[in-house]
């Protein structure tokens, strides 16, 4: 994709974005249809600038592979690229990925799959493990290689993006025709970014997405921040720092999701200062060191991982977030029509709480946990809002 010099701060169009999930606990895999019928209530969110979705446990014959989805400008940079994933990793199948013609979409890139595993000899030599491996040679294709973008690289997972409404968007990329345990949507209102394929949401690192509505007041910091881990800032949304924050905290430093949630929503000093001094002290010694993962503005967001759906607001709830349930099934959505649309006899329809975490798990991730949980005895997190789900022990 275009390489510019422009950041982010530098176009502001301040409004509304659209956010919606929807998880079937159990892992029972379910197609786009529902997805495209919520995020499409909410068009008025929107304005053509950007709209995608993230589905997991769409690749269930490659689940063991990394799923890159690339957006290529030119047929150069697909020889390029595929040039350099013949180096660095091995490829199992590539294909285009198919799509429909849809009027609204103009100038669309060319959009193609792998799925690739780490060369062994390339990421032994390397000294890398796995994960850092393909993060490095992501970063590499999205900044070095002009015209190409990988748009998610996870495992048994992908985004569809792209400059367009949400509902076009999924028209697009043939959305219906995919079938997932996990589905996150996005319609854009860009705040403070120009609209471009690759600066749709969700933004992806690895098995990561986030779909994200506000504005990250905190941006600079948390970039800085990132930064000095080895992260590039250099794709023109705020969201992708909430990302790398993410993969920060939880991948590289082992903290649970729900707890760098809560860094990056920290309870102000005014609050600590309130608390009984155990959980006081626990509270400072989280602001203090993680004091630059601390996330200011309002905003509202869904994460996905090979876990599940993390939904978090700012402190304040400057940012609309609802939930619902029904048996297995839980729901999101930035409008609680967008949760009836689909299931309107949902249960126990709420908004998400503000700096408190919604965590919805796999039914067999929870399990697991559960039992490591019971073996280790971990101080557990009290204020996440879980379903049937435990907060994994940060090691000492």
């Amino acid at each position: 994709m275009p390489k510019t010099a422009i950041r982010e701060g530098d176009v502001r169009i301040p409004s509304g974005c659209a956010i919606a999930g929807i998880m079937d606990r159990s892992g029972v895999r379910h197609d786009g249809g529902d997805i495209l019928r919520s995020i499409e209530l909410m068009h008025d969110r929107s304005n053509g600038l950007g709209g995608g979705f993230a589905a997991y446990g769409i690749y269930p014959e490659y689940r063991e592979l990394y799923a890159f989805h690339v957006m290529y400008e030119t047929h150069e940079a697909r020889v390029a690229t595929e040039a350099y994933l013949d180096v660095y990793f091995m490829s199992e199948k590539q294909e285009r990925i198919p799509t429909e013609p849809v009027p609204s979409i103009k100038n669309p890139p060319d959009v193609w799959r792998y799925f690739v595993a780490p060369h062994p000899m390339r990421m032994n030599m390397s000294g890398l493990d796995e994960s850092e491996y393909v993060m490095r040679h992501v970063f590499h294709i999205n900044s070095q290689i002009e015209g190409a973008f990988v748009a998610s690289s996870g495992k048994d997972m992908g985004a569809f993006k792209g400059v367009g409404y949400p509902e076009d968007i999924g028209e697009f990329y043939r959305i219906g025709d995919y079938r997932a345990w996990a589905w996150t949507a996005h319609g854009r209102f860009p705040t403070n970014t120009p609209g471009w394929w690759g600066g749709a949401h969700p933004f992806t690192l690895l098995n990561w997405s986030v779909v994200h509505n506000g504005e990250i007041s905190s941006y600079d910091a948390n970039r800085r921040y990132v930064e000095q881990f080895g992260y590039d800032c250099e794709l023109q949304t705020d969201t992708e720092v909430i990302t790398y924050l993410f993969d920060l905290l939880c991948r590289r430093h082992g903290l649970s999701q729900e707890l760098a949630a809560r860094i990056m929503t920290a309870p102000s000093w005014d609050e600590i200062d309130r608390m009984p001094p155990d959980r006081a002290k626990f509270e400072t010694d989280l602001r203090v060191t993680y004091s630059s993962a601390l996330v200011n503005g309002p905003f509202s967001v869904i994460l996905g991982s090979e876990e599940g759906l993390l939904a978090i607001n700012d402190r304040l709830k400057l940012r609309a977030l609802m939930v619902g349930e029904k048996g297995s099934m839980v729901y999101f959505a930035s409008e609680q029509a967008a949760i009836e649309v689909v299931c309107p006899d949902a249960e126990n329809i709420r908004p998400v709480e503000g700096g408190i975490p919604f965590v919805a798990q796999l039914d067999e991730v929870a399990r697991r946990k559960g039992l490591a949980a019971c073996e280790n005895s971990p101080v557990l997190n009290p204020l996440a809002h879980e379903v049937g789900v435990q907060p994994k022990r940060r090691e000492a």
